[in-house]
């Protein structure tokens, strides 16, 4: 059985994967910026379960944490990266402030989790790292935009760290999850403060994410399982999409994309010095 860190606990996918691995067996570092929030884990699967307090913009914090999964369990072979939250506004509303703290904890707080159990991994010659990302990370639309931003971010150093620890034995898979019906949208969603009337169709857009949130077709434990099996895998995929809209989302910019390169080919092309 494996040894288990999940950050992000207290609700959503992070509850609901910390879970699934503790019911298949494994051990798992339980997380949430209030740890009385995951405390039940530890009476429910005993000292299999640990619960702790992390906040991924602490240091000091992670440290500690990756620390006492080590005491714990002897380790971490799976590190689960699910902290985040929401931030809703038209890119010219958005606070300098509110866009530093999303990055901080959605991206530099993925990157310093990755950082903290990398040594170990090393040495081990194994380990897998899971990036839970998003259809907003792969196609991006308003209100979203630096939502997205962050989770574009993340799927870069995903992409490039697949790329240098394969040889080392790691394993690294970002999770794409469309919309599913967590409180993403509703207890940890973030919004600009500042409505600017130029941007009406933003601010409905806006009204229609927090209206459907608790009506959202995908099932969160569906998405624990998929972490499940991914982890399983000898050569997981670098990228999982989950859902129908984003599989439809994806494909759809896939061709978009596909028709502008072709459209714009002869530019593209005859950039280059005379003769180059």
């Amino acid at each position: 059985m494996g040894r288990w860190l999940v950050t992000g606990c207290s609700t959503g996918f992070g509850r609901e994967i910390a879970r699934a691995a503790l019911q298949a067996g494994h051990s798992v570092a339980v997380t949430a910026r209030r740890a009385e929030t995951v405390r039940n884990f530890v009476d429910e699967f005993g000292d299999r379960a640990l619960a702790l307090a992390l906040d991924v913009t602490d240091a000091g914090q992670i440290a500690a944490a990756v620390a006492a999964a080590d005491e714990a369990f002897g380790g971490v072979d799976v590190l689960v990266n699910n902290a985040g939250h929401g931030y809703l506004s038209a890119v010219e509303e958005g606070e300098d402030a509110e866009v530093r703290k999303l990055f901080d904890v959605n991206y530099f707080g993925a990157v310093d989790m990755i950082k903290a159990v990398l040594p170990a991994m090393r040495a081990r010659r194994s380990g897998h790292i899971v990036n839970i990302s998003s259809m907003t990370g792969l196609v991006a639309n308003p209100p979203n935009a630096y939502y997205s931003s962050t989770k574009f971010a993340l799927e870069a150093v995903t992409e490039a760290l697949a790329t240098e620890v394969r040889p080392l034995g790691i394993r690294v898979t970002a999770i794409e999850p469309g919309a599913f019906r967590t409180d993403w949208a509703t207890r940890s969603m973030k919004e600009s403060a500042g409505p600017i009337d130029d941007y009406a169709d933003v601010a409905a857009r806006k009204d229609l994410i927090k209206q459907f949130a608790d009506h959202l077709p995908g099932d969160p434990r569906k998405v624990a399982e998929a972490v499940l099996m991914v982890t399983e895998l000898d050569d997981p995929p670098l990228r999982l999409l989950l859902g129908r809209d984003v599989l439809k989302a994806t494909r759809d910019k896939i061709a978009a994309m596909s028709a502008s390169i072709e459209e714009w080919e002869r530019v593209t092309k005859d950039v280059n010095f005379a003769g180059s």
